[in-house]
């Protein structure tokens, strides 16, 4: 997989790409597609495994209109970089194309994963946290449990 250094190649990605992506967080693909096809997550509440992976799309929605792709990709990373210290060391994000197979517990798509796409590299991480940083007020802020 190649990895992706700025947040500008994420967003060309997302704009060419014909197929769904998602952003994942874990120790990546080879942790998470087993040999025997099982691609499961699961939900931390009560240890049930769930049908897919927990992944968040990266498709633009058609309300956001013509507002720049940049800051799309930008929050879908930020919303959930508390996972990397969450789920402990070897965590990272990376993007896959998928399809969605379910819902999980907090909503999130569960994906069966058709292709692993790429890292996204820690310059790209805070240059979203910059990016958000400077859009968001003080009533708004990434979905972190604490």
């Amino acid at each position: 997989m190649f990895t992706i250094e700025v947040l500008d190649q994420l967003a060309a990605l997302v704009q060419r790409s014909p197929d769904d992506l998602y952003v994942r967080w874990s120790r990546g693909p080879h942790a998470d597609l087993s040999a025997s096809g099982d691609q499961r997550s699961v939900d931390g509440l009560t240890g049930l495994p769930l049908p897919g992976l927990s992944a968040n799309p990266l498709r633009i929605e058609p309300w956001w209109g013509d507002r720049p792709v940049r800051l799309w990709v930008a929050r879908r990373l930020y919303d959930y970089r508390h996972l990397r210290e969450q789920r402990g060391p070897g965590v990272r994000p990376w993007v896959l194309a998928g399809e969605e197979r379910g819902r999980g517990p907090d909503n999130e798509p569960l994906v069966v994963c058709g292709r692993p796409v790429a890292w996204i590299a820690d310059t790209a991480m805070r240059e979203c946290e910059d990016i958000v940083d400077a859009e968001a007020t003080t009533d708004w802020g990434p979905l972190h449990r604490a």
